[in-house]
């Protein structure tokens, strides 16, 4: 069986800035490469509260809130490039929930992240680049919040 050639870009969206400027450049890029892109939003668990009704209505809420803000991303982007895209909600902490999915898919080429323009750089990019940042299975792109349109275009 052969495998498929066309690079494929992952993308952890929620609703920063720096998530859709990263959204941006990896559709951009598999635009300009013939590849495709994967989109990954993650509701994260909540804190538990006593009634197992109340908890399950919390995380169905947070759950419809990611998918908006995913497809809103998504619309956008769609528009402006074209590419093929997978979008996947999944539900558990950013950070194991990333790691456990990039490892699951084997064509998944790069992590492509966003980091915030001022500050701390975020959770993903400050976790998976810190000492086990060797281990991803695969090359990890940190875009900076602060980039203009004009450079990104250039860049990707």
């Amino acid at each position: 069986m052969e495998s498929d050639p066309r690079r494929t870009y992952l993308v952890v969206v929620d609703d920063s800035p720096e998530a859709r400027t990263a959204l941006r450049f990896a559709a951009r890029r598999a635009a300009k490469t013939g590849g495709r892109i994967e989109v990954l939003g993650i509701a994260e668990p909540q804190d538990f509260v006593q009634f197992g009704g109340v908890q399950s209505a919390i995380e169905q809420e947070q759950r419809l809130r990611i998918e908006g803000v995913v497809s809103a991303a998504i619309g956008e982007i769609l528009d402006e490039s074209g590419v093929e895209t997978n979008i996947f909600i999944l539900h558990g902490e950013v950070v194991r929930t990333v790691r456990e999915f990039i490892g699951s898919r084997a064509e998944v080429d790069a992590l492509v992240l966003g980091a915030a323009a001022g500050g701390n750089p975020g959770p993903l990019v400050t976790n998976l680049c810190g000492h086990d940042a060797g281990k991803l299975p695969c090359p990890l792109m940190i875009i900076p919040g602060t980039i203009s349109d004009a450079r990104l275009e250039d860049l990707s």
